[in-house]
């Protein structure tokens, strides 16, 4: 073998192992942690692409898209199609998931609170778990005198801006004082803050007569119990897949608007009250890795349904599907 084909055979076997080793990375949003993991082994498995996201939370995961330290980022928190055009970034839903207000009350297995009862508590208005607001809706139910916590993220959060958004949607003098927001100073004395859907289920399962909202699928896989909420037809609702489901259809998520939409709170007697859609940001320059990604999220939409309905979470109908596809298409990234 002479020595210029034993070089191109190298240069070949160095380009095949580099290809071979390429990950495209991703950070933010932790609300739809579990899915994409599940997404990612998978997707691994059947095409050998790797690809590594780490869940720092979606105030986070906004920060890197715009530094562009990573590929593609995750966020619960929509951005206007203004600040998408400012920042050169392209975005579209990834799956829709539900926020659950998960509690560790010794002794209660079946809990229902009423949206007042949602706001007293973040507002710090509710002391112990015998209160009224409380009480009234769980007729029956020997509630503890007990001190109340209420846990929160300690971090910014794109499940924090959803559940603020739901509690602005819900009372007038929480929307004037405090609004949608991915982190804020919490009132009251009451609550602890945890980092990552993850850190507020380390802090409902250790700490007795605690409260807090946290992702569905974080809470189920920590055995955590889940109230009952009402919604805004006056229906107590289980968070179950079909509520979700239910929920999730009553969405509009325009491609015209960069799929700008916040779901929390929909109509329908049967409506789950606390959704979210959890998006994708791209770079806008980066059309080769893009479709990388969109090949990506292709795929989950077509093969990943299972997956995320075993998680809690809500497979994008084929409808919404198909305005995404249009969306990558025009963008110039599918």
């Amino acid at each position: 073998m002479t020595k210029v084909i034993k070089i191109a055979l190298a240069s070949s076997l160095l380009l095949t192992s580099l290809s071979a080793s390429e990950v495209i990375k991703g950070s933010g949003a932790s609300f739809p942690y579990s899915v994409y993991q599940k997404w990612l082994k998978a997707y691994n498995k059947e095409t050998g692409i790797k690809i590594d996201y780490i869940k720092k939370g979606s105030s986070k995961g906004i920060k890197d898209a715009k530094a562009r330290a990573v590929d593609f980022a995750g966020s619960d928190k929509p951005l206007s199609p203004k600040a998408l055009k400012k920042s050169g970034l392209y975005q579209f839903p990834g799956v829709v998931g539900a926020i659950t207000m998960g509690y560790n009350l010794p002794g209660v297995s079946e809990l229902k609170l009423s949206r007042a009862a949602i706001v007293g508590i973040a507002k710090g208005a509710i002391a112990y778990w015998d209160n009224k607001l409380i009480a009234e809706a769980n007729k029956g139910v020997k509630l503890p005198h007990k001190k109340l916590t209420f846990v929160h993220r300690a971090d910014g959060s794109g499940t924090t801006y959803n559940f603020t958004y739901f509690l602005s949607k819900v009372d007038k003098k929480w929307r004037k004082t405090y609004g949608a927001k991915k982190s804020l100073s919490w009132p009251g004395d009451h609550h602890i803050g945890g980092k990552t859907n993850s850190g507020v289920a380390a802090l409902l399962k250790q700490t007795k007569y605690s409260v807090g909202y946290i992702d569905y699928a974080d809470a189920k896989n920590n055995d955590i119990a889940m109230a009952t909420i009402e919604n805004r037809e006056g229906n107590f609702i289980k968070p179950t897949l079909k509520s979700f489901q239910i929920a999730a259809a009553k969405a509009s998520l325009d491609p015209k608007k960069d799929f700008y939409a916040v779901i929390a709170d929909p109509k329908g007697a049967n409506s789950y009250p606390i959704v979210a859609a959890t998006f994708i940001l791209l770079p806008s320059e980066k059309p080769a890795m893009n479709k990388k990604v969109t090949q990506f999220y292709d795929w989950c939409y077509v093969n990943g349904q299972e997956i995320a309905k075993s998680l809690g979470f809500v497979p994008l109908p084929d409808t919404l599907v198909t305005k995404i596809r249009a969306y990558w298409a025009a963008k110039g990234i599918k």
